[in-house]
Protein backbone atom coordinates (compact mmCIF):
# COMPACT_ATOMS: atom_id res chain seq x y z
CA UNK A 1 0.00 0.00 0.00
CA UNK A 2 1.44 3.13 -0.94
CA UNK A 3 2.42 5.75 1.99
CA UNK A 4 -0.15 8.15 2.49
CA UNK A 5 0.05 11.78 4.26
CA UNK A 6 -1.27 11.76 8.14
CA UNK A 7 -3.41 15.05 7.59
CA UNK A 8 -5.15 13.45 4.62
CA UNK A 9 -5.98 10.79 6.66
CA UNK A 10 -7.18 12.68 9.49
CA UNK A 11 -9.49 14.43 6.79
CA UNK A 12 -11.67 11.37 6.72
CA UNK A 13 -11.61 9.99 10.29
CA UNK A 14 -15.38 11.10 10.49
CA UNK A 15 -16.00 8.55 7.59
CA UNK A 16 -13.81 5.85 9.11
CA UNK A 17 -14.72 4.64 12.56
CA UNK A 18 -11.63 2.55 13.05
CA UNK A 19 -9.04 5.77 13.25
CA UNK A 20 -6.39 3.54 14.39
CA UNK A 21 -6.19 1.46 11.20
CA UNK A 22 -6.02 4.49 8.76
CA UNK A 23 -2.60 5.53 9.58
CA UNK A 24 0.58 3.62 7.39
CA UNK A 25 3.05 5.71 8.85
CA UNK A 26 4.77 4.38 12.11
CA UNK A 27 6.19 7.90 13.27
CA UNK A 28 1.92 9.03 13.71
CA UNK A 29 1.08 5.54 15.43
CA UNK A 30 2.94 6.26 18.00
CA UNK A 31 1.77 8.56 20.77
CA UNK A 32 4.23 11.36 21.99
CA UNK A 33 2.81 11.92 25.38
CA UNK A 34 5.14 11.26 28.08
CA UNK A 35 3.50 8.09 30.01
CA UNK A 36 6.27 7.88 33.06
CA UNK A 37 5.27 11.53 34.45
CA UNK A 38 5.97 11.89 38.10
CA UNK A 39 2.76 10.58 40.20
CA UNK A 40 1.66 12.25 42.88
CA UNK A 41 -1.01 9.20 44.31
CA UNK A 42 -0.51 5.30 44.00
CA UNK A 43 -4.00 5.32 44.79
CA UNK A 44 -6.76 5.52 41.78
CA UNK A 45 -9.27 7.73 42.35
CA UNK A 46 -13.05 6.62 42.71
CA UNK A 47 -14.30 7.07 39.58
CA UNK A 48 -11.37 5.30 37.72
CA UNK A 49 -12.57 1.79 35.15
CA UNK A 50 -10.13 -0.43 33.92
CA UNK A 51 -9.24 0.65 30.49
CA UNK A 52 -6.94 -1.84 28.98
CA UNK A 53 -7.28 -5.49 28.80
CA UNK A 54 -3.91 -7.43 29.25
CA UNK A 55 -2.20 -8.16 25.74
CA UNK A 56 -2.86 -12.01 24.37
CA UNK A 57 -2.39 -14.13 21.06
CA UNK A 58 -5.42 -15.26 19.58
CA UNK A 59 -3.87 -17.26 16.55
CA UNK A 60 -6.63 -14.79 14.31
CA UNK A 61 -5.26 -14.81 11.02
CA UNK A 62 -5.51 -11.59 8.49
CA UNK A 63 -9.31 -12.98 7.28
CA UNK A 64 -10.52 -13.19 10.93
CA UNK A 65 -9.60 -10.05 11.55
CA UNK A 66 -10.79 -8.12 8.75
CA UNK A 67 -13.83 -10.06 9.16
CA UNK A 68 -14.09 -8.46 12.95
CA UNK A 69 -13.52 -4.91 11.63
CA UNK A 70 -16.36 -5.06 9.11
CA UNK A 71 -18.73 -6.59 12.16
CA UNK A 72 -17.71 -3.84 14.25
CA UNK A 73 -17.96 -0.84 11.34
CA UNK A 74 -21.53 -2.96 10.77
CA UNK A 75 -22.28 -2.69 14.26
CA UNK A 76 -21.99 1.31 14.75
CA UNK A 77 -23.75 1.82 11.78
CA UNK A 78 -27.10 0.48 13.32
CA UNK A 79 -26.69 1.61 16.90
CA UNK A 80 -28.85 3.85 17.71
CA UNK A 81 -27.71 7.80 18.69
CA UNK A 82 -28.94 10.03 20.71
CA UNK A 83 -28.89 12.54 17.84
CA UNK A 84 -31.61 10.57 16.37
CA UNK A 85 -33.59 12.17 19.06
CA UNK A 86 -35.26 15.83 19.76
CA UNK A 87 -32.11 18.20 20.11
CA UNK A 88 -31.81 20.11 23.23
CA UNK A 89 -32.67 23.37 23.30
CA UNK A 90 -29.72 25.95 22.10
CA UNK A 91 -29.19 28.80 23.94
CA UNK A 92 -28.08 32.29 23.49
CA UNK A 93 -24.34 33.74 24.00
CA UNK A 94 -23.29 36.16 26.66
CA UNK A 95 -20.29 37.00 28.35
CA UNK A 96 -20.80 34.97 30.65
CA UNK A 97 -20.94 31.69 28.46
CA UNK A 98 -18.68 28.84 28.60
CA UNK A 99 -19.18 26.31 26.07
CA UNK A 100 -17.35 22.90 25.62
CA UNK A 101 -13.55 22.31 24.02
CA UNK A 102 -11.95 20.08 22.02
CA UNK A 103 -9.16 18.09 22.03
CA UNK A 104 -6.28 18.58 19.57
CA UNK A 105 -2.84 16.68 19.00
CA UNK A 106 0.34 19.55 18.42
CA UNK A 107 1.44 19.19 15.19
CA UNK A 108 4.14 21.57 15.35
CA UNK A 109 5.61 25.49 15.17
CA UNK A 110 5.74 27.06 11.52
CA UNK A 111 5.92 31.20 10.98
CA UNK A 112 3.76 33.14 9.25
CA UNK A 113 3.73 36.39 7.89
CA UNK A 114 1.51 39.42 7.83
CA UNK A 115 0.74 42.08 5.00
CA UNK A 116 3.44 44.18 6.46
CA UNK A 117 6.26 41.76 6.36
CA UNK A 118 6.24 41.06 10.15
CA UNK A 119 7.31 37.09 10.66
CA UNK A 120 5.00 35.84 13.50
CA UNK A 121 5.39 32.28 15.16
CA UNK A 122 2.22 30.18 14.77
CA UNK A 123 1.33 26.71 16.66
CA UNK A 124 -0.63 24.22 14.08
CA UNK A 125 -3.33 22.10 16.58
CA UNK A 126 -5.09 19.49 14.64
CA UNK A 127 -8.84 18.57 16.48
CA UNK A 128 -9.07 14.66 15.24
CA UNK A 129 -12.07 12.71 15.29
CA UNK A 130 -13.66 14.26 18.45
CA UNK A 131 -17.00 13.53 19.66
CA UNK A 132 -19.33 14.48 22.58
CA UNK A 133 -19.56 11.69 25.16
CA UNK A 134 -21.75 12.55 28.11
CA UNK A 135 -23.07 16.07 29.09
CA UNK A 136 -24.15 16.10 32.90
CA UNK A 137 -26.32 19.32 33.95
CA UNK A 138 -25.09 20.98 37.42
CA UNK A 139 -27.20 19.69 39.60
CA UNK A 140 -26.31 15.89 38.12
CA UNK A 141 -22.47 17.17 38.04
CA UNK A 142 -22.49 18.39 41.90
CA UNK A 143 -22.98 15.12 42.97
CA UNK A 144 -20.19 13.44 40.99
CA UNK A 145 -17.06 12.56 42.56
CA UNK A 146 -15.19 14.59 40.35
CA UNK A 147 -16.94 17.77 41.40
CA UNK A 148 -14.75 20.31 43.27
CA UNK A 149 -16.44 22.68 45.89
CA UNK A 150 -14.48 25.77 44.56
CA UNK A 151 -16.33 25.51 40.95
CA UNK A 152 -19.69 25.74 42.55
CA UNK A 153 -23.48 24.93 41.00
CA UNK A 154 -23.70 27.05 38.13
CA UNK A 155 -21.51 24.37 35.87
CA UNK A 156 -22.06 21.09 34.50
CA UNK A 157 -19.52 19.13 32.08
CA UNK A 158 -19.15 17.65 28.97
CA UNK A 159 -16.55 14.98 28.53
CA UNK A 160 -15.33 14.48 24.89
CA UNK A 161 -13.26 11.88 23.31
CA UNK A 162 -10.81 11.99 19.89
CA UNK A 163 -9.45 9.26 18.12
CA UNK A 164 -11.58 6.30 17.65
CA UNK A 165 -10.47 2.62 18.00
CA UNK A 166 -11.14 -1.21 18.32
CA UNK A 167 -13.41 -2.50 21.18
CA UNK A 168 -11.68 -4.80 21.66
CA UNK A 169 -8.57 -2.98 22.59
CA UNK A 170 -10.29 -1.85 25.45
CA UNK A 171 -12.29 -3.40 28.55
CA UNK A 172 -15.79 -3.99 28.95
CA UNK A 173 -16.30 -1.23 31.51
CA UNK A 174 -14.59 1.28 29.22
CA UNK A 175 -16.54 0.40 26.22
CA UNK A 176 -19.63 0.91 28.40
CA UNK A 177 -18.88 4.57 29.11
CA UNK A 178 -19.52 4.85 25.44
CA UNK A 179 -23.19 3.49 25.20
CA UNK A 180 -25.28 6.77 25.99
CA UNK A 181 -23.27 8.05 22.97
CA UNK A 182 -23.18 5.83 20.38
CA UNK A 183 -19.54 6.06 19.21
CA UNK A 184 -16.96 3.72 19.10
CA UNK A 185 -14.31 3.93 22.43
CA UNK A 186 -11.85 6.91 22.49
CA UNK A 187 -8.50 6.98 22.84
CA UNK A 188 -8.32 9.89 24.88
CA UNK A 189 -10.86 11.39 26.79
CA UNK A 190 -11.18 14.73 28.78
CA UNK A 191 -14.05 16.71 30.60
CA UNK A 192 -14.77 20.41 30.30
CA UNK A 193 -17.05 22.38 32.64
CA UNK A 194 -19.98 24.22 30.52
CA UNK A 195 -22.73 27.10 31.35
CA UNK A 196 -26.67 25.75 31.41
CA UNK A 197 -26.80 27.75 28.10
CA UNK A 198 -24.34 25.83 26.27
CA UNK A 199 -25.64 22.37 26.97
CA UNK A 200 -24.32 19.95 23.79
CA UNK A 201 -25.97 16.61 23.13
CA UNK A 202 -23.77 13.62 23.29
CA UNK A 203 -23.05 12.01 20.13
CA UNK A 204 -22.30 15.19 18.49
CA UNK A 205 -18.96 15.74 16.40
CA UNK A 206 -16.84 18.91 17.27
CA UNK A 207 -14.59 19.97 14.38
CA UNK A 208 -12.26 23.01 13.91
CA UNK A 209 -15.48 25.50 12.69
CA UNK A 210 -16.05 25.29 16.52
CA UNK A 211 -13.95 28.17 16.26
CA UNK A 212 -13.88 31.21 14.50
CA UNK A 213 -10.80 33.55 13.00
CA UNK A 214 -9.95 36.37 15.10
CA UNK A 215 -11.37 33.99 18.48
CA UNK A 216 -8.96 33.96 21.50
CA UNK A 217 -8.24 30.65 23.18
CA UNK A 218 -6.61 28.93 26.22
CA UNK A 219 -4.67 25.85 25.85
CA UNK A 220 -3.74 23.71 28.39
CA UNK A 221 -1.37 20.27 27.82
CA UNK A 222 1.56 18.88 29.94
CA UNK A 223 5.11 20.31 29.84
CA UNK A 224 7.54 18.23 28.05
CA UNK A 225 8.93 15.78 30.97
CA UNK A 226 12.84 16.38 31.24
CA UNK A 227 13.28 13.69 34.85
CA UNK A 228 15.26 14.58 37.59
CA UNK A 229 17.36 17.69 36.64
CA UNK A 230 19.60 19.95 38.72
CA UNK A 231 19.40 23.98 39.63
CA UNK A 232 21.31 25.20 37.10
CA UNK A 233 18.54 23.83 34.14
CA UNK A 234 15.33 23.57 36.44
CA UNK A 235 15.51 26.93 38.31
CA UNK A 236 18.45 28.61 35.95
CA UNK A 237 20.69 29.19 38.60
CA UNK A 238 24.30 30.10 37.93
CA UNK A 239 26.42 27.60 39.53
CA UNK A 240 29.86 27.46 40.80
CA UNK A 241 32.96 29.26 38.95
CA UNK A 242 34.08 27.66 35.94
CA UNK A 243 37.86 27.54 37.34
CA UNK A 244 39.97 29.21 39.87
CA UNK A 245 39.02 26.43 42.90
CA UNK A 246 36.31 25.18 41.77
CA UNK A 247 36.76 21.93 41.67
CA UNK A 248 33.48 20.05 41.46
CA UNK A 249 31.13 22.66 42.57
CA UNK A 250 30.41 24.56 38.79
CA UNK A 251 26.69 23.37 39.05
CA UNK A 252 25.94 23.49 42.08
CA UNK A 253 23.81 25.13 43.93
CA UNK A 254 24.99 26.91 46.78
CA UNK A 255 23.75 27.47 50.18
CA UNK A 256 19.80 26.07 51.39
CA UNK A 257 19.83 27.78 54.87
CA UNK A 258 21.25 30.77 57.13
CA UNK A 259 21.78 30.75 60.67
CA UNK A 260 20.33 32.54 63.29
CA UNK A 261 16.27 32.21 64.38
CA UNK A 262 15.56 31.50 61.09
CA UNK A 263 17.72 28.47 60.47
CA UNK A 264 16.68 25.93 58.58
CA UNK A 265 15.92 25.74 54.81
CA UNK A 266 12.81 27.26 54.09
CA UNK A 267 9.74 26.09 52.30
CA UNK A 268 9.57 26.24 48.73
CA UNK A 269 13.32 26.24 48.31
CA UNK A 270 14.62 26.22 44.55
CA UNK A 271 16.48 22.60 44.92
CA UNK A 272 17.26 19.47 41.80
CA UNK A 273 14.45 17.30 41.57
CA UNK A 274 11.61 16.59 38.53
CA UNK A 275 11.62 18.69 35.71
CA UNK A 276 8.25 19.20 33.68
CA UNK A 277 5.26 16.49 33.02
CA UNK A 278 3.06 19.19 35.23
CA UNK A 279 -0.57 20.69 33.80
CA UNK A 280 0.73 24.38 31.91
CA UNK A 281 -2.13 27.17 30.44
CA UNK A 282 -1.13 29.52 27.78
CA UNK A 283 -4.10 31.87 27.68
CA UNK A 284 -4.95 34.78 25.34
CA UNK A 285 -4.15 32.90 21.61
CA UNK A 286 -5.14 34.41 19.07
CA UNK A 287 -6.64 32.04 15.86
CA UNK A 288 -5.39 33.68 12.63
CA UNK A 289 -5.76 30.82 10.18
CA UNK A 290 -8.17 27.93 10.29
CA UNK A 291 -8.23 24.86 7.39
CA UNK A 292 -11.62 22.77 7.71
CA UNK A 293 -10.23 20.14 5.05
CA UNK A 294 -7.60 18.74 7.74
CA UNK A 295 -9.04 20.49 10.88
CA UNK A 296 -6.04 22.83 11.91
CA UNK A 297 -5.88 26.00 13.60
CA UNK A 298 -2.57 28.03 13.34
CA UNK A 299 -2.78 30.61 16.53
CA UNK A 300 -0.21 32.62 17.71
CA UNK A 301 2.90 32.13 19.92
CA UNK A 302 3.49 28.70 21.76
CA UNK A 303 1.79 26.09 23.46
CA UNK A 304 2.98 23.81 26.49
CA UNK A 305 4.28 20.16 25.50
CA UNK A 306 6.05 18.46 22.81
CA UNK A 307 5.06 17.51 19.00
CA UNK A 308 2.06 14.92 18.78
CA UNK A 309 0.84 15.72 22.62
CA UNK A 310 -2.55 16.26 23.49
CA UNK A 311 -3.88 19.70 24.32
CA UNK A 312 -7.49 21.06 25.59
CA UNK A 313 -8.25 23.95 23.49
CA UNK A 314 -11.23 26.27 25.38
CA UNK A 315 -12.67 29.94 24.72
CA UNK A 316 -10.41 32.33 26.85
CA UNK A 317 -10.92 32.97 30.18
CA UNK A 318 -9.17 36.39 30.32
CA UNK A 319 -12.54 39.50 30.21
CA UNK A 320 -10.35 42.06 28.29
CA UNK A 321 -10.08 39.57 25.23
CA UNK A 322 -13.69 37.85 25.80
CA UNK A 323 -14.89 41.77 25.65
CA UNK A 324 -13.16 42.14 21.95
CA UNK A 325 -15.64 39.17 20.45
CA UNK A 326 -18.04 41.37 18.12
CA UNK A 327 -20.05 38.29 16.58
CA UNK A 328 -21.16 35.90 18.93
CA UNK A 329 -19.92 32.27 18.18
CA UNK A 330 -21.81 29.10 17.62
CA UNK A 331 -23.57 28.14 20.02
CA UNK A 332 -23.61 25.42 21.27
CA UNK A 333 -20.88 24.23 18.38
CA UNK A 334 -21.00 24.58 14.89
CA UNK A 335 -23.83 22.78 12.62
CA UNK A 336 -23.49 23.00 8.61
CA UNK A 337 -27.05 23.96 8.60
CA UNK A 338 -26.78 27.11 9.91
CA UNK A 339 -25.03 28.42 6.67
CA UNK A 340 -25.76 28.57 3.50
CA UNK A 341 -23.16 29.39 1.47
CA UNK A 342 -20.17 26.58 0.72
CA UNK A 343 -17.93 25.89 3.88
CA UNK A 344 -14.69 27.07 2.45
CA UNK A 345 -11.28 25.21 2.72
CA UNK A 346 -9.67 27.94 4.47
CA UNK A 347 -10.54 31.03 6.49
CA UNK A 348 -7.15 33.28 7.19
CA UNK A 349 -7.29 36.42 9.04
CA UNK A 350 -7.09 40.17 7.53
CA UNK A 351 -4.14 40.87 8.75
CA UNK A 352 -2.30 37.65 7.70
CA UNK A 353 -0.55 37.27 4.10
CA UNK A 354 -2.35 34.58 2.20
CA UNK A 355 0.42 32.91 -0.40
CA UNK A 356 -1.99 32.63 -2.97
CA UNK A 357 -2.57 36.25 -3.90
CA UNK A 358 0.51 37.90 -5.38
CA UNK A 359 3.07 39.92 -3.22
CA UNK A 360 4.60 42.25 -6.04
CA UNK A 361 2.96 43.34 -8.67
CA UNK A 362 5.25 44.94 -11.81
CA UNK A 363 3.24 47.78 -13.98
CA UNK A 364 4.71 48.16 -17.73
CA UNK A 365 4.14 52.16 -18.01
CA UNK A 366 4.79 51.97 -21.53
CA UNK A 367 1.43 49.52 -21.95
CA UNK A 368 -0.22 51.79 -20.04
CA UNK A 369 0.12 54.86 -22.24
Amino acid sequence: MASRSPLVCASNCLQNILFRDAFTISRVLTCYQPVRYRKRSSRHPEWFVRRRVKSFDEGLTQENKQFIKDLTVEQYKNKPSPLKEEPLERGEWDLGTRRTGVLALKIGVIPQWRKDGTKIETTLLQIIDNHVIRYSPPEKFAQSAGWKPWWGRKYGSVVVGALSCEPHLFSKEYNNLFTEAGVPPKRKMTRFLVSPNAAIQPGLPLTAMHFRVGDYIDAQAKTIDYGFQGVVKRHGMKGGPASHGGTKWHRRMGGTGGGGNMAGIWKGKKMPGHMGADWNFAKGLRILRINTKYNVLYVTGTTPGGNHCYVRIMDTCLPNRRREIQNEPPMPTFYPEDVTDPIQEEYIDETLFDFKEPSIEYIDEESNK
